[in-house]
């Protein structure tokens, strides 16, 4: 007998929000307490679900999205009412633009307080409505368990997102008896025998294939078959900008990322290529360079996706196989195809042009001030084949797009909304998740000060990620399009920074400053012996020359 089909004993609804979310194998929850919500944080006391108390509700968030990325189950994240739910905002609209399993617990009001304008008193609906898959308000206390049954569903079901539970602080305080509500099972699709003739058609007819890999709803052994599949027929895959991993950095069918400052050896496969297979994922703005490329109605794109409205899709549509990738693949596996000489000499070629852009730079030091090519030369060799790097927004995630050797799915965990403050909070709920291996955190100056006090809760919970801030005095991104449409007229974009490693010591971390480039391998060094030796995080702060590009 399973825990949900036990007889029900008599407990609080907020019990048995918690009591559900352990029986369907919830692992982890993100708070910041509220007294909104406070039966559902004394549910938790003693329960087998980590509490992972945070220092803001973006960083709360932000860290369960990167766990619902991580994991097949969401992440979860828990707030309080008003400015709480408002601070938590960030965090959704980077689940729904990422495809996110996550499910965020807003406490509210008591029901009987409702539309009387009480304190922090919000419309949930009105607010959350138009950015999330779903929004519920538990207003029937014995529906407690089958809400929460409800909401991971909705989040893991056709195309991944945030799904918003609202929690009537008296609501939750009521007594019920009930059975826990068992999980709803997710459909996954599949290819008919239909599918499966249309695409073996069109390979076949293709010269230059080319799959593109994206999207947060994989496996390690879906990644796996796939990887050895497209290496078996000399087939070449590229990665959904910001998720690469899912077929390895050193395979020979990878060929790269493709998306916003893409390097050069992708920027023209979308036009070129006769035949796409996009899995996972569809050709938004971001792949196609804002609706410009790979517009031609008599090109081939086939989609895999288990969405039918193809959400977020760019350009012609010749085909929709309804899937999850981990389903295709399993039946992608069966067809069996002759390779192509066409198909060896478009790889080897796309390939080589990968290999040469991916080479690292010298290890060696200049003269002169700290540069990240130099500190990716040094960090890059002695990182184990299962590392992890996370990312927030800026010029700074280009190094770790062009140089991080990522081997498996989901070794880069990042925010394909461009939302800033998202690196030290992911690299948290990394580490939390996997706290074996070397997670790594490349973050900007401005990006850094708006989750970087999350570092508080990194040594709380003993999280042991290798922050690198590249500090070039400026919010680099904005500076660029400033300097191509407003020329000479720099406004809105300097800053002038702290000194970040006494911050990182100031948490209980190790923190070193780096200025010059001739002490960067010392300071690669000092870090990781920190992390191995103190079991602390540890943040590298790399003084840079502005307007510096890894490409």
């Amino acid at each position: 007998m399973t825990e949900w089909q036990n007889h029900a004993v008599a407990r609080s609804a907020g019990h048995v929000i918690v009591d559900t979310l352990a029986a369907h194998g919830i692992k982890r929850a993100h708070v910041v307490p509220g007294e909104s919500f406070l039966d559902v944080l004394d549910g938790l006391y003693q329960s087998p679900i980590e509490t992972i108390v945070c220092r803001h509700e973006g960083g709360a968030t932000y860290m369960a999205e990167a766990d619902g990325k991580m994991n097949q189950l969401p992440g979860i994240a828990m707030v309080t009412r008003g400015p709480g739910a408002a601070n938590a905002h960030v965090g959704l609209h980077t689940a729904w633009q990422d495809s996110t399993p996550l499910v965020l617990f807003v406490g509210l009001i008591p029901f009987a307080h409702r539309d009387r304008e009480a304190f922090q008193e919000f419309d949930i609906k009105a607010w959350f409505d138009s950015g999330a898959k779903r929004v519920m308000v538990l207003d029937h206390a014995e529906r407690a368990s089958e809400i929460v049954a409800e909401a991971l569903f909705a989040a893991m079901s056709g195309r991944p997102g945030p799904v918003i539970v609202g929690l009537p602080e008296d609501v939750i305080r009521q007594q019920i008896s009930v059975e826990l509500h068992p999980p709803i099972p997710v459909a996954t699709g599949g290819m008919t025998t239909v599918d499966a003739e249309a695409l073996s058609a069109a390979l076949a007819a293709s010269s230059k294939p080319l799959f593109v890999t994206g999207g947060n709803d994989w496996t390690q052994e879906a990644a796996d078959q796939l990887t050895h599949w497209l290496e078996k027929h000399h087939i070449p895959a590229a990665a959904e900008w910001r998720t690469e991993g899912t077929v390895p950095f050193d395979s020979p069918s990878y060929v790269g990322p493709i998306g916003y400052g893409r390097p050069r050896p992708t920027y023209d496969l979308l036009e070129e290529t006769d035949l796409l297979v996009f899995v996972g994922t569809v050709p938004g703005d971001v792949i196609t360079d804002g609706f410009l490329c790979r517009q031609d109605w008599n090109k081939k794109n086939f989609l895999v996706t288990i969405d039918p409205s193809l959400r977020g899709r760019s350009g012609p549509v010749s085909y929709q196989i309804v899937a999850k990738p981990d389903v295709f693949v399993r039946d992608l596996a069966k067809i069996k195809l002759p390779v192509k000489d066409e198909w060896k000499a478009w790889t080897a070629r796309m390939r080589g042009e990968q290999e040469s852009f991916a080479a690292l730079p010298s290890a060696t030091p200049t003269s002169g001030q700290a540069r990240m090519d130099t500190l990716m030369a040094n960090l890059v060799p002695t990182l184990p084949d299962d590392a992890i790097v996370t990312l927030g927004a800026g010029e700074h995630t280009n190094w770790a797009h062009r140089y991080f050797p990522t081997r498996r799915y989901a070794s880069m965990i990042s925010a394909r909304n461009g939302s800033m403050g998202y690196s030290v909070p992911s690299a948290i709920a990394a580490s939390l998740q996997y706290p074996g291996r070397r997670i790594v955190t490349i973050a900007g100056d401005g990006e850094f000060l708006m989750n970087g006090q999350e570092l508080a809760t990194a040594a709380q919970y003993g999280a042991t990620p290798l922050v690198i801030v590249m500090d070039n005095q400026e919010y680099g991104t904005i500076r660029s399009h400033q300097e191509k449409h407003y020329p000479g007229r720099i406004s809105g974009t300097q800053l002038k920074n702290p000194d970040f490693a006494l911050m990182a010591q100031a948490f209980g971390g190790f923190g070193i400053r780096v200025e010059h480039d001739h002490d960067v391998p010392a300071a690669v060094e000092a870090a990781l012996t920190a992390i191995d030796n103190n079991k602390v995080f540890a943040l590298i702060h790399l003084v840079v020359e502005p307007r510096v590009k890894a490409y």
